[in-house]
């Protein structure tokens, strides 16, 4: 079947990527590096051919494993990281000052084995660096030739717009999902007015959206979703179970798995929609590969749209502290619950 490609900037991609943060940290041990590679290739193998990393995935293991396994191969992928977000001294920090985003950006360089990087991010908001500062920092990368675009993550329409005033920004990343409405407030707006790709990370709820979901019991101790992410604690779990239902009935007319409607609504939500689901799982990489075959009929999107609509969804998307790190717009009733 023929799989309709879609821009970042003047670039075109295979619709599906890869988020390569779970082969590294986040939701338990790191996968062992032959496994880890193995990985990586098979995406690049199944036709993938934009891979999302960033310098704190593994505090820069997960660029190291892209340079390695796909060095070979570096002109015929797409490849996006992030600054900004980092550790320093044991703790979780945020610079966005120019000079620390171009040394980081040197630092990318070496662990992916490249002399460019196709899209890069910053991570996060520095509330302390104006985004235009930040911005600027990109543009002088792209005028040196060591990006070729600019990208934000978890920001707001505000200061996508401000970005770019500055300098073109080529993709905004941010968490879309069945699960996670939040940039339909007016990221979305603003990326199709300025000409920017969306890239929907965990499109796949974490997991949630799958058949059987992601069971919390079974999470090891130091997966982020035990902490992090309130709505895999045991009540708010419970109560978001029943949403499950309408996703596995539209699945099976749609003719696909769980996990691939999720990501096929993503798609269908815009033709600058660029999903990038992570996994360990081969058979889950297949799975979510080949999401870009599905197609979803008008109608069963608005049932999608009605039955996860944001206020049904149990418990807020991130906890206090994972939500004071970004700056995307809240629903009132979100506000109300904080």
């Amino acid at each position: 079947m023929s799989v309709q490609r879609r821009k970042i900037g003047d670039r075109e991609v295979y619709p599906v990527g890869l988020g390569c943060m779970n082969i590294c940290h986040a939701y338990g041990p790191p996968l062992p590096e032959d496994e880890a590679k193995a990985l990586l290739l098979k995406a690049f193998d199944l036709g993938c051919d934009f891979f999302d990393t960033a310098t704190i995935y593994g505090l820069g293991r997960s660029e190291e494993l892209i340079g390695q396994a796909l060095g070979a191969h570096r002109q015929d992928f797409f490849l996006a990281s992030k600054c900004v977000l980092g550790f320093r001294d044991g703790k979780r920090i945020l610079d966005g000052r120019p000079e620390v985003i171009k040394a980081a950006c040197e630092a990318s360089l070496k662990r992916l084995k490249t002399d460019v990087i196709d899209l890069y991010y910053l991570h996060r908001p520095d509330p302390n660096v104006p985004i235009e500062d930040s911005v600027g920092a990109l543009a002088d990368l792209v005028s040196e030739g060591k990006i070729r675009f600019a990208g934000l993550s978890e920001m707001g329409a505000e200061q996508l717009r401000r970005g770019a005033a500055v300098h073109p920004i080529a993709a905004m990343q941010s968490e879309y999902s069945l699960w996670v409405r939040n940039p339909e407030i007016a990221v979305m707006q603003a990326c199709q007015e300025l000409g920017t790709a969306l890239v929907a990370f965990s499109p796949v709820g974490r997991g949630f959206l799958a058949d059987p979901p992601a069971d919390p019991a079974t999470f090891h101790e130091t997966d982020m979703r035990l902490s992090i992410f309130p709505r895999f604690n045991a009540e708010n779990y419970a109560g978001n179970l029943p949403l499950l239902e309408e996703a596995k009935a539209v699945a099976a007319e749609a003719g696909c798995s769980v996990a691939q409607l999720a990501i096929a609504w993503t798609m269908a939500k815009g033709p600058n929609v660029l999903p990038i689901p992570g996994t360990t799982n081969l058979m889950h990489l297949e799975e979510n590969h080949r999401a870009a075959e599905v197609t979803l009929t008008p109608e069963q999107v608005a049932r999608l749209d009605a039955h996860f609509a944001p206020e049904r969804a149990v418990g807020p998307r991130y906890s206090a502290m994972g939500q004071a790190t970004v700056t995307t717009e809240m629903y009132e009733f979100e506000q109300a619950n904080g």
